[in-house]
């Protein structure tokens, strides 16, 4: 199984394996076979799947709300964001290469405090971080079906689509899903092929005269904010648009040459989609009115018909977004589902969320529990939010995840203390990163970066976890007598007995 937290961006190479490596520094089992991984992935292969993780919902759906939160100027926050993000990359690369391994951030959080509970959280918040990831993006889809078939949906019927969508999925998920380094680079070419759509466009319409770049330096704020925390708050949902590069950290195994190629590959890939996000950005306020952007559902497709309005590409351009999204919202479905029945399985939430359809192999109990919360969130926020529900979702994602990054550029320090794999070549990032990486972290986790129903979705998400991990507590002190704790942390992402 790949990473948790996968994918914001696109899709995972390794949803479901057909072997499964034992604990991490384990190479056999009880029979002498082996597990290791078989290292199949070269720079080429490996720089398209990070792209494509990267890649995604955020660009499709956010860029309106940016522009109405911040002017003309929305390629700053990008900018702002993308230099964030890849400071914790650095502390991502560090760790990966020194404890290869696909439990991400839960096994680093868990080998730096050792405390079962704050591991726990770590490793909710990842998962929260994907239901709320494919609440935006099964949103997104819906504003896109609507368009591409010129239909007049009211919020409610956008709703309705949306939640539609979400069950789908879970059907789709139900079934089991086997995903592959091939269809993520198939995927990742048509996620691409949207974006270099909206920048071709964009040149033409330069060359046409019906750009004006001049709005791409005015900033506007809707509130009474000065220009720092106006950048401050919209960079904390710029943000999400870079989600996605920390769960590639699970290819790490399937990597040729991991040490030398991981790390360059990585921040390789980071630097291609800032230069077209910030590209797609510039050219989005340089051709639609700020106030038509910031009141826009489907802001690329009105770049689209704006920019070259004699050339069909619009009528296209709904269904290449809709297959680019709803690829981000089924992986991070069936990642929430997985990571729900591996936390069961380790026996930190109730284990009633472990079980497994006979035939299919398939953790039901899980897929059913996440796809609920998924339909609650769409419902809610878009009654409370109306148009700004793909805001408030990719703002809550980018806060949960930001909380993790945090906690992850702290266990970097603390673990630098670790000898124990001197023998052991690995990256080393520079010294000051990750302090930086915390500290920018954190800071934009403050109430000047974020929006209050961001708070309440995050909170109530975290909350119904903490829940569950204290009715199990309880149940084991009081009936079972065993402690509630993870087995084995490293094993959190390791899926050893569904999806063969």
């Amino acid at each position: 199984m790949s990473d948790p937290s996968s994918s914001r961006g696109a899709t995972s190479a390794s949803a479901s394996r057909d072997t499964t490596p034992a604990r991490a520094g384990d190479s056999t089992d009880s029979g002498g076979q082996s597990h290791e991984l078989k290292r199949v992935m070269g720079p080429g292969l490996l720089l398209l799947f990070i792209v494509g993780d990267i890649l995604g919902t955020g660009v499709y759906a956010l860029t309106g709300n940016i522009a109405g939160e911040i002017g003309g100027a929305a390629w700053a926050p990008i900018l702002v964001a993308f230099v964030v993000a890849t400071i914790t990359a650095f502390s991502y690369l560090e760790l990966v290469t020194k404890y290869p391994g696909a439990s991400g951030a839960a096994l680093y959080t868990h080998k730096a405090f050792g405390l079962h509970f704050l591991t726990f959280l770590v490793t909710f918040a990842v998962l929260c971080s994907g239901l709320t990831s494919a609440a935006t993006a099964s949103s997104t889809v819906a504003s896109n079906f609507a368009k591409g078939f010129h239909l007049e949906m009211s919020p409610l019927g956008i709703t309705v689509v949306a939640v539609s969508f979400m069950a789908l999925l879970a059907l789709i998920n139900l079934r089991g899903v086997s995903e592959s380094v091939k269809l993520n680079v198939v995927l990742t070419v048509i996620e691409l092929t949207g974006l270099l759509i909206v920048i071709l466009v964009g040149f033409w319409a330069a060359f046409q005269g019906n750009a004006d770049f001049s709005r791409t330096v005015v900033f506007e704020t809707s509130d009474d904010k000065g220009m720092f925390m106006a950048l401050t708050a919209v960079t904390s949902l710029a943000f999400f648009s870079f989600v996605g590069f920390e769960d590639s950290v699970n290819m790490v195994e399937e990597t040729k040459d991991p040490t030398r190629n991981f790390p360059r590959v990585m921040l390789t890939g980071l630097c291609i989609t800032g230069v077209i996000y910030v590209l797609v950005s510039m050219f989005t306020v340089a051709i639609v009115p700020i106030g038509e952007l910031g009141e826009s559902t489907t802001p690329l497709l009105d770049v689209v018909k704006i920019g070259a309005p004699g050339v069909p590409i619009d009528t296209i351009y709904p269904f290449l977004t809709i297959f680019a999204v709803a690829n981000t919202a089924l992986i991070n479905m069936l990642m929430a589902s997985r990571l729900l029945y591996g936390m069961a399985k380790q026996g930190v939430i109730p284990g009633f969320l472990g079980k497994v359809l006979p035939r299919r192999r398939t953790p039901w109990t899980a897929i059913i529990f996440t796809t609920a919360l998924g339909m609650v969130l769409i419902i809610l926020v878009n009654n409370a939010m109306g148009k700004g529900t793909a805001s408030a979702l990719g703002g809550t994602t980018a806060l949960l995840l930001l909380g993790v990054f945090t906690v992850v550029n702290i266990a970097a320090i603390i673990l630098r203390r670790d000898h124990s794999q001197e023998g052991h070549e690995y990256f080393h990032a520079p010294r000051i990163l990750p302090y930086l990486g915390a500290v920018t972290c954190a800071f934009l986790l403050g109430p000047w970066a974020q929006d209050t129903i961001e708070y309440q979705i995050a909170v109530v998400l975290l909350a119904l976890g903490v829940v569950l991990w204290l009715v199990n507590f309880l149940y084991g002190r009081l009936v079972t007598g065993r402690r509630t704790r993870f087995q084995h942390p490293e094993d959190i992402a390791h899926l050893e007995d569904i999806d063969r």
